[in-house]
């Protein structure tokens, strides 16, 4: 959030009832200014930037409705908060939607109430704010990608195009996760993203998987939503952690570092509590390392003491980091990492949540064919390679998908996009295709 003050506005004709609110913010850090009537407020207005506008609903000359009604045609960015003193609902109601009001307070008012209502706007103002900036750099880096791409030799265009077909889609389903909330839920998640490295796309992994437990067990759609937002910022406690703990395989952890990691589920519960749409994910990441068996943490709860969410949290967690290697310090296929699942059940893992991810997932487990592996840099690949793993950036953005046979063009592609992004790609492709 912005490092300065916030500039909030007081309107009242009553002295008193401005200098209740001067006491009541001062103290807080921001700056406040008072303005006696309508007319005052908007020569304050012209002069300073302001964040947020408290007007009361009841003054001579200019009524509050009047007053924020041209707050919000000249300086629409301001926050508007409605203050009234008498039950008048239609001039409330009217107020608010002239004035696009964020929040109407009643008089006389709860401190602790109004100090919440105000800091919430803010929040929501400044979040917005950023939503705006991060999509004005996300514009401006699909130009720079499209000024690259038109500098590239003429036999990789067919294949650009298809990978600009690729990123329009993945823009398509991104912006409509960008709707209401969940727009500061993906920044959030992006910003613990960038610090990954490897780990590159886990969040989204795992709460597309406990997402979908959370559906096939009977979540209404509002309780699987939390479910899904709980797994994007599963890992929103550990932005405080140093860079070489990211990402480091849990059993290779000394005692101390995993007494700092197991620290984290307890930090992130308490960043998003804060957030009136976030409490119930809050609770689900609170207790998404508790273990069935009471040998989690951070407070060795266990079985149905744990809430349902957490304990679907926790098997979709444990999944994806048996797959990329980070629970057990050893990278499992499909196969192996279901027999693991299976094999604590009612221990780790709720036993309901277990049987509803084998009847899920188990099926599509028993019929994959473990394929044998071998891993190269770009600059080694040779034709006819079949890809056994998708090729993504740093930032998680897909390049090639997995079951691609690899030409002469698509290698040149991956090396000139290796260059441009100044980070060596690692490429997996099937063993048996390497001599081909």
């Amino acid at each position: 959030m912005n490092d300065t003050p916030s500039r909030l506005l007081f309107v009242d004709d009553e002295a008193n009832i401005l200098s209740a609110l001067k006491r009541l913010f001062r103290p807080l850090g921001y700056v406040i200014y008072t303005a006696e009537s309508g007319e005052e407020g908007l020569e304050v207005l012209a002069r300073e930037p302001i964040d947020l506008v408290v007007s009361d609903m009841r003054m001579p000359a200019m009524s509050g409705a009047e007053f924020l009604e041209k707050v919000r045609q000249r300086w629409p960015d301001a926050v508007r908060i409605l203050l009234t003193g008498y039950a008048d609902v239609a001039s409330t109601i009217a107020a608010i939607n002239r004035g696009e009001i964020y929040r109407y307070i009643s008089k006389p008012w709860d401190d602790h109430d109004v100090v919440l209502v105000v800091r919430q706007a803010l929040e929501r103002k400044f979040l917005e704010q950023e939503k705006r900036r991060l999509e004005e750099l996300t514009r401006r880096q699909n130009e720079e990608l499209k000024d690259l791409n038109a500098h590239l030799e003429e036999k990789v265009k067919a294949r650009t195009e298809e990978l600009r077909q690729a990123l329009t889609s993945l823009e398509k389903a991104h912006e409509q996760l960008k709707k209401g909330y969940l727009t500061s839920i993906q920044v959030f998640a992006n910003l613990m993203e960038m610090r990954e490295g490897a780990m590159a796309g886990h969040a989204r992994r795992v709460a597309e998987t406990a997402h979908m437990l959370a559906r096939k067990m009977g979540f209404t759609p509002a309780e699987a939503q939390d479910v899904m937002v709980a797994g994007l910022l599963h890992d929103i406690g550990k932005i405080g952690l140093p860079d070489y703990l990211i990402g480091k395989p849990f059993p290779t952890l000394t005692h101390e570092e995993r007494t700092a990691v197991a620290k984290h589920p307890a930090k992130g519960s308490a960043a998003l509590m804060a957030l009136e749409q976030l409490k119930g994910a809050a609770k689900i990441i609170r207790g998404h390392h508790e273990r069935y068996d009471g040998l989690g943490f951070p407070e060795g709860q266990s079985g149905l003491a744990i809430p349902l969410g957490a304990r679907i949290l926790a098997l979709a967690n444990d999944y994806d980091n048996l797959l990329s290697g980070y629970l057990t310090a050893r990278t499992m296929n499909k196969r192996e990492a279901l027999d693991f699942i299976i094999e604590a059940r009612g221990k780790r893992y709720d036993p309901t949540v277990v049987d509803a991810f084998v009847e899920a997932v188990g099926k599509q487990v028993e019929a994959a064919q473990v394929v044998a592996e071998a891993t190269f840099t770009s600059n080694h690949l040779r034709p006819g390679m079949v890809l056994t793993r998708d090729v993504a950036s740093r930032d998680g953005l897909l390049l090639l998908a997995k079951g691609h046979v690899l030409e002469d063009s698509l290698i040149e592609q991956l090396c000139s996009f290796e260059k441009a992004d100044g980070k060596t790609l690692v490429v997996h492709v099937r063993a048996d295709s390497v001599g081909r």
